[in-house]
């Protein structure tokens, strides 16, 4: 998170820290984890009035950041986020509300699933990978083809967040014309929505559109797969042109990537705090543990990995928001360290904790599990390091 923020910046920052705390304590945290939805009715919707699904929209379609930077102010909700392991679908609902602003809400119903984003009164989720081999960083798992005056849509999604809630499903497909991407309603998913319902997974209302629901180690998040049998689409779902969807892509990518890199620092940051007051408080041989040298190194080693993904993740998020030439790469770095240092760090705080880190009445665990599922979404670290290495030939090619 920046070490500076503007007044209205910080504003944000302490009313969602503040309705964080208030909404979703720990304890509230763990009685999630048989909540169909992963959070109660009007937390949503009390979140959105905040701000919170507004910030990479621009005014003339109701959104507005604080800053002028509105990526770099949403990563600081997601700080918090990742702060207190809080429930709901950020990322997700952020990176379609931005697309479909920036389509510039050509069709009606575009134009009314934003305005209910923004409300809070709707969440969306973004259908992008597939099941292995489908899986990897840039591929689909979802194909379409044209019929008629529409599109048909086969293949699988999978993991979507929030897609059993969900009420707009940003498609993702390949076809021969190129990358394409459609808005569809799901209809009677026996989803929550942002309202409420029972969360009871199975067949959408759309023919043809079937969501299964994943088992995952989060407690609050809910993960799908979505399966397209022959979904029949009209052109007026496309969001922008047919096959000119690739740019499209990599911008929501990049987005939620440093969105969910930022809940990732948060979890880091609120693990380490925990740990250092452990060491502190618990004593060994009448010594506090934080005074022995061995532990001593290993705190600072985590210490330059935490400062270290702090300003990685603020460098990404700036050069996203400013749609810098080097965003990719610095997106790409951002994702593999956080993934990879991120995991040590959350690791490294069990370990010191002993063997209560491994207790479900602890508050560690909340932040391990975010940390690891975000490890594993939008490409593995290790895919990111490739792309890096792909960036770099290809503008020593361009030289």
């Amino acid at each position: 998170m920046l070490l500076e923020l503007s007044p209205d910046q910080e504003v944000l920052r302490e009313a969602t820290a503040r309705f964080l705390a208030d909404r979703v304590p720990a304890d509230v945290v763990r009685g999630l984890r048989t909540n169909a939805a992963g959070f109660e009715p009007g937390y949503w919707r009390d979140g959105a009035e905040l701000g919170w699904t507004s910030l990479l929209v621009g005014e003339e379609h109701g959104g507005g950041s604080v800053s002028g930077t509105g990526l770099v102010d949403l990563t600081l909700v997601a700080h918090e986020f990742g702060l207190r392991s809080a429930p709901g679908p950020l990322t997700s609902t952020n990176v379609v509300a931005a697309t479909l602003a920036e389509a510039g809400g050509a069709h009606p119903a575009q134009a009314s699933a934003l305005g209910e984003l923004l409300a809070g009164t709707a969440v969306a989720s973004w259908c992008l990978g597939g099941p292995p081999p489908l899986d990897r960083l840039g591929s689909t798992g979802v194909s379409y083809r044209v019929e008629g005056d529409g599109l048909v849509l086969r293949g699988v999604a999978r993991p979507v967040e929030a897609a059993g809630q969900a009420d707009h499903l940003l498609v993702t497909a390949h076809g021969e014309l190129g990358l394409t991407q459609v808005l569809v309603s799901p209809g009677a998913t026996g989803g929550t929505g942002a309202t409420g319902g029972t969360g009871d997974p199975g067949h959408a209302g759309l023919a043809g559109l079937a969501i299964e629901p994943l088992r995952t180690v989060e407690l609050n998040r809910r993960f799908a797969t979505v399966r397209f049998d022959d979904v029949h689409v009209g052109l007026d779902q496309v969001v922008g042109a047919v096959g000119e969807a690739a740019d499209q892509v990599e911008r929501q990518l990049q987005r939620a990537i440093v969105i969910s890199g930022a809940e990732a620092v948060g979890a880091m940051q609120a693990a380490f705090e925990l740990t250092v007051r452990w060491a502190f408080e618990r004593y060994s041989y009448g010594r506090p543990l934080a005074s022995y040298q061995a532990l001593k190194h290993r705190f600072a080693d985590l210490k330059t990995w935490l400062e270290a993904a702090h300003a990685i993740s603020d460098a990404a998020a700036a050069a996203v928001d400013a749609r810098s030439p080097e965003a990719a790469e610095l997106v790409s770095a951002a994702k593999s360290y956080i993934g990879d240092n991120g995991t040590e760090l959350l690791q490294e705080c069990v370990q010191l904790h002993g063997g209560i880190g491994v207790t479900y009445e602890h508050d560690l665990h909340l932040f391990l599990r975010r940390g690891t599922v975000n490890r594993a979404m939008y490409g593995t670290p290790a895919e990111h390091r490739q792309r890096v290495a792909g960036l770099i030939e290809h503008r020593k090619e361009q030289e």
